[in-house]
């Protein structure tokens, strides 16, 4: 799904009217929700794009505040990578947390890529965290995933809490000698 702009920040990803849920189920259903009611040629309104999995956005895309409910609404939706020019850096982890890279390319070559999924919405789009590749039909980018979360998504170790779980006896045994949780 092509999503052009600068600068989209997290209070238009989710508008800042949803970060009182306790839970983050259902945040999907409010994604650009302002930006969708005054335009009706959104992305996130366009039928060509139900399903979408590969989101491709301009430059510094999740600026602003640190909300998680950004990612976590895009995660829901379906969104399992976002290519673009550059990202904001709290967004970027948060992201990472959740399971979602961010692929970072030249304008030109995402212009090229948010051209060629608008014209053709059923292209087929791919992005590679080991090889950085991004490919939709015969466009091959270039782009990068920061190094450190490169090696944590190749690792599987892009998950805290699916590791703390692996590992649950150990950190049990370390909880039991916290005073603090086992109580004074």
């Amino acid at each position: 799904m092509p999503l052009r702009g600068n600068d989209i920040d997290t209070d238009r990803i989710m508008p800042a009217r949803y970060l009182r849920v306790v839970s983050f189920e259902g945040l999907e259903h409010h994604l650009f929700e302002d930006d969708k009611k005054t335009d009706a040629q959104h992305p996130f309104n366009d039928p060509r794009y139900a399903g979408a999995t590969i989101l491709v956005v301009n430059g510094n895309f999740g600026c602003g505040s640190s909300r998680e409910h950004a990612p976590q609404g895009l995660a829901r939706y379906g969104i399992r990578a976002i290519v673009g020019e550059s990202f904001s850096e709290i967004f970027l982890g948060n992201s990472a947390m959740l399971g979602i890279p961010c692929f970072g390319g030249d304008a030109a070559a995402i212009d090229q890529l948010q051209t060629l999924v608008a014209q053709t919405p059923d292209v087929i789009v791919t992005a590679d965290v080991e090889s950085g590749v991004v490919t939709a039909g015969t466009l091959h980018l270039t782009t990068t995933v920061p190094q450190a979360f490169r090696e944590a998504f190749l690792s599987g170790q892009w998950n805290p809490t699916s590791m703390l779980l692996a590992q649950f006896d150990a950190v049990r045994a370390v909880a039991d000698r916290l005073p603090y949780v086992n109580g004074f």
